[in-house]
């Protein structure tokens, strides 16, 4: 691809994204799943306009998410991540698209790169948690969203991370667990707790295996959080600022027991083969949540503010690392 084209490809990916979210709301690589389907049938189970949804195919067809052939669309291996059922799917990360505040959001990237400020709560006059908590829709949305993304470092770092010296271990605004799960299921030693606010928290484990060294508590990980041997926080400290960093840390600082470890599990900027993706990671905090994604050495720096001792820095088979406090 020539360097105007490439550019241009990139000014107008958005169109990509758009595209890939409608064809995930209507559900359409499930129907797929079942056989291939003419652009009539699709429309009649999606209730979708026919001639309209055969240009939303035609796009989505020439950029390989589907084919077609003999007047039937099928999946692709790339349209196949659009199902609900597979693990890992894709589908709830396009569906997060569908919230047109989300989209608003970053059309207002402009005014955080000149003031500092958070996209998000600049334009729409609250925080984006504030914002999902009276969304149910969309937060049950973005909640399916984190559990689809989770899955892969969830197994990485219960793959990676040495627990054996462990009994207990509370994930640290876990939501429906996934990361404790893969840990408890590793770890037969273990007794674990996921935390969380009372609307996002699980009520039940992933695994029913690990149901007897499981239970589940809500609260305000700003406050307090139950007392463990290890804490995990996987995705937590990139959605706040340094200040609210600390305040996190401190709390689980309180309450680990002697000889415990804060394992905060996150993209760390400037590694090898992941420079793009954590950069654009570290932009979508600055818009949406307010946060950042950090360094080594950034996050050695809240760790000592917050009274404890970064150890050690772990990479995992993951897009994540486990960067390890006492």
């Amino acid at each position: 691809m020539d360097t105007r084209g490439g550019l241009e490809s990139m000014i107008t990916g958005y169109r990509i994204s758009a595209a890939l979210s409608v064809a995930a709301e209507l559900g359409l690589s499930d129907e797929l799943a079942k056989g291939p389907r003419t652009v009539a049938e699709l429309a009649t189970v999606a209730g979708a306009d026919e001639e309209t949804l055969a240009r939303l195919l035609r796009a989505l067809v020439a950029i390989g998410v589907y084919a077609e052939a003999d007047g039937a669309v099928s999946n692709t291996a790339v349209g196949e991540m659009l199902r609900s059922d597979v693990p890992g799917s894709l589908r709830p990360l396009a569906r997060t698209l569908q919230d047109p505040a989300l989209w608003a959001a970053w059309g207002h990237l402009g005014h955080s790169v000149r003031t500092g400020e958070n996209a998000f709560e600049a334009l729409h006059g609250v925080d984006v948690w504030t914002h999902r908590q009276h969304q149910p829709e969309h937060n049950e949305i973005f909640n399916d969203n984190m559990t689809a993304l989770s899955w892969k470092i969830a197994t990485a770092v219960a793959d990676t991370y040495d627990f054996s010296g462990f009994h207990t271990v509370v994930d640290v605004g876990g939501g429906k667990g996934i990361v404790l799960d893969a840990v408890l299921r590793s770890n037969d030693q273990l007794v674990g707790t996921v935390f969380d606010q009372e609307h996002v928290v699980a009520t039940e484990p992933v695994s029913p295996a690990v149901s007897s060294r499981w239970s589940a508590a809500t609260g305000d990980f700003f406050k307090e959080v139950p007392p463990a041997d290890v804490y995990l926080l996987k995705s937590i400290l990139h959605d706040w600022p340094d200040d609210r960093c600390v305040d996190i840390l401190r709390v689980c600082a309180r309450s680990l027991n002697p000889g415990g470890a804060i394992l905060v599990i996150e993209t760390i900027l400037d590694r090898p083969g992941q420079e793009a993706q954590a950069a654009f990671s570290d932009i979508n905090m600055l818009v949406m949540p307010g946060g950042r994604e950090r360094t080594e050495d950034q996050y050695a720096a809240l760790f000592t503010a917050a009274g404890l001792r970064q150890t050690r820095v772990i990479d995992t088979p993951s897009r994540m690392s486990i960067v390890e406090a006492r």
